[in-house]
């Protein structure tokens, strides 16, 4: 098998402010594996908060051997011994384009393959920055109108009643919407307790991590006693975080660079299940080639936030739609994506 490194930059519509950074750009790295006339594709994207750079992902990726097998799907089902102590953004690259060559020589789509019959449909939430209120407010109204029935606001301002009236105005603007909130462990335990309760009466479904990521039972502990469902998200990483927390949080939010691609997460969804702890399905900013595998478990999860290919000027991908406010999976075979100046 022959695989193949491109470096591309994706840069964001708008700047996105949120409680540790702004963030304008990022860069993606493609990986094409390539068998018998095939090509399945994969993508790793930058992360200053993961420690990716660039130059490590090109590394690390560079380095993965395929040679040694037969076929992608001996690959696939060999894949820890492919990457070994490898990041878990570069395993769900690899695996994702295992997964879409494999797709592809079975003329099947990768839903299928993880075992589901139908393409998977879910409505997902968008985000919206920290960012001015008549800017928040213009926002909600164009996705409301756009078919957008989720909204996820990023919290974490130094003021936190920064964080109140913009929710406030986008619920105002946006009265139907169902609202997540996100201040990236923002907050501490005491501005958490007096916050939680003013955000539930604005109508607030679900916090992610309100609390600085490291001390898990002190997050568990809040959720026991927080007027709204309290969503892990920095601190459940993989599978023994969600262990450790499962029936202790209302939710854990799996992002496929984090956990190391869909077969984790399914252990994940599969260590929370009966626990009372639902499944989130989150993303970094990325193409569509990087969303797609985590839309093809769309419909596992109670809450979906797969828009990180929503927020880019220009997506070099497409085939999982979202403009709408709904994802969908593919029923074309691997993927089910295509790249634009291909198309």
């Amino acid at each position: 098998m022959r695989t193949d490194l491109r470096t591309v930059r994706l840069v964001l519509a708008e700047p996105l402010r949120i409680s540790r950074s702004t963030m304008a750009a990022r860069d993606a790295v493609w990986l094409t594996v390539e068998h018998d006339g095939l090509r399945g594709h994969g993508e790793a994207v930058t992360s200053v908060y993961y420690g990716l750079d660039t130059a490590t992902l090109l590394r690390l990726l560079a380095a993965v051997d395929l040679d040694r097998f037969a076929d992608p799907e001996s690959a696939l089902e060999a894949l820890p011994r492919v990457v070994p102590d490898a990041p878990p953004a570069v395993t769900a690259a690899v695996e994702a384009a295992l997964l879409d060559l494999v797709g592809k020589r079975a003329d099947t789509p990768v839903h299928r393959l993880l075992g589901a019959p139908a393409p998977p449909v879910a409505a997902t939430a968008r985000t919206l920055g920290i960012t001015s209120l008549p800017h928040a407010a213009a926002e909600a109204r164009r996705l409301a109108a756009s078919g957008f029935g989720i909204i996820k606001v990023k919290a974490g301002a130094p003021d936190p009643e920064d964080d109140v009236e913009r929710v406030r105005v986008v619920r105002d603007a946006a009265p139907g919407v169902r609202l997540l909130l996100d201040p990236n462990g923002a907050w501490t335990l005491g501005q958490a307790e007096a916050l939680l309760p003013r955000f539930a009466d604005l109508g607030v479904e679900a916090v992610e991590q309100p609390l600085a990521p490291g001390d898990p039972e002190t997050l568990a502990a809040l959720a026991e006693r927080s007027p709204l469902p309290v969503i892990a998200d920095e601190d459940a990483v993989g599978l023994e975080d969600a262990r450790r927390l499962a029936g202790r949080v209302h939710g854990v939010n799996v992002k496929l660079a984090k956990c190391g691609g869909v077969r984790a997460a399914l252990r994940v969804a599969e260590a929370v299940e009966g626990s009372g702890t639902a499944l989130m399905l989150g993303c970094l900013t990325a193409s569509s080639l990087g969303l797609a595998p985590a839309v093809h478990l769309a419909d596992r999860a109670r809450w979906a936030d797969l828009d990180g290919h929503l927020l880019l000027a220009h997506d070099p991908w497409s085939g999982i739609g979202g403009t709408d406010g709904f994802v969908r999976a593919s029923d074309r075979p691997g993927l089910g994506v295509t790249r634009a100046d291909l198309a």
